[in-house]
């Protein structure tokens, strides 16, 4: 009985000690400290401390964003529920739209990264409606608070690096940058680490400008496919390789099937695998 009690409590001195340090991680009050230490660690990674000083300056914790990651329930919806929602009349409108208006640009891109525009609008017209809800919360605060949280440190402080390196290298300011709650931002909502890798520029003008060019936007989201897999001329349907690049877009089956029903949609192609998979 001893041993059990002592064992006891021993487990209850550990729970302790790591409630303490959730408690701790999550305090707001130590949130600056923390972040001089991400500054030291930015420039010792080779980051400019211009870049650094401009990227974080003013930087605080956002308690609603860690509400948000929290509250997270939308594709918890079945596939019928959130496709019927999400692919309605006035986005297959839209994306028939936009396969018009930027066809030349597509076609070249669908020459050199080998996927086709039916694709590629769909995940635009899904992610911002073509642009037009991109998000407007400081993308660096945001991953910041995320990375400063005790949930996903390690996978949001790489982002705040990368989300350091796009300001040093020029393609977008600390102002511009600005996305969903979870530093998501751009056409197609990029996480930073993601603009880093795939972002690339794709209308001559110097820089990768993920907000505000469609083409830049269309050839960074068929570069990232490409980096996952994508297969030219194959189907995507669930159960094919192209179907698994596009979950490596989301990993949600709800929304990357979405976006393969979608773009079948756009493409004229037949639909009814989606109802059996």
């Amino acid at each position: 009985m001893q041993a059990f009690i002592r064992a006891s409590l021993i487990a209850a001195t550990l729970l302790a000690a790591g409630q303490a340090t959730a408690a701790t991680c999550r305090d707001p009050a130590g949130f600056d400290k923390w972040l001089d230490d991400i500054a030291q660690e930015a420039v010792a990674q080779g980051i400019s401390a211009q870049a650094v000083r401009q990227g974080l300056s003013g930087v605080t914790f956002d308690q609603s964003i860690i509400n948000k990651d929290r509250g997270q329930g939308v594709f918890k919806q079945s596939f019928e529920q959130f496709a019927g929602r999400m692919v309605s009349q006035s986005r297959l409108r839209g994306g028939a739209n936009m396969l018009q208006r930027h066809a030349s640009t597509l076609q070249r891109i669908e020459q050199r990264f080998g996927v086709p525009a039916p694709v590629l609008v769909a995940i635009w017209g899904l992610e911002t409606d073509f642009g037009a809800v991109k998000g407007k919360l400081p993308v660096i605060r945001s991953v910041a608070t995320l990375a400063y949280d005790c949930r996903r440190s390690d996978f949001f402080k790489a982002h705040l690096f990368d989300a350091l390196r796009i300001v040093d290298r020029g393609d977008l300011s600390p102002a511009e940058m600005r996305g969903a709650w979870a530093g998501e931002m751009g056409q197609t909502q990029f996480m930073p680490s993601n603009y880093v890798k795939y972002a690339i520029d794709f209308d001559g003008d110097g820089r990768a400008d993920l907000l505000h060019s469609p083409a830049d936007v269309l050839a960074s989201t068929a570069n990232y496919l490409r980096g996952h897999g994508w297969v030219k001329g194959a189907n995507w349907e669930p159960g094919t390789p192209n179907f698994e690049a596009i979950r490596a877009w989301n990993k949600s089956q709800v929304y990357s099937k979405t976006i393969a029903y979608y773009a079948k949609k756009l493409a004229g192609e037949d639909t009814s695998a989606f109802a059996t998979q």
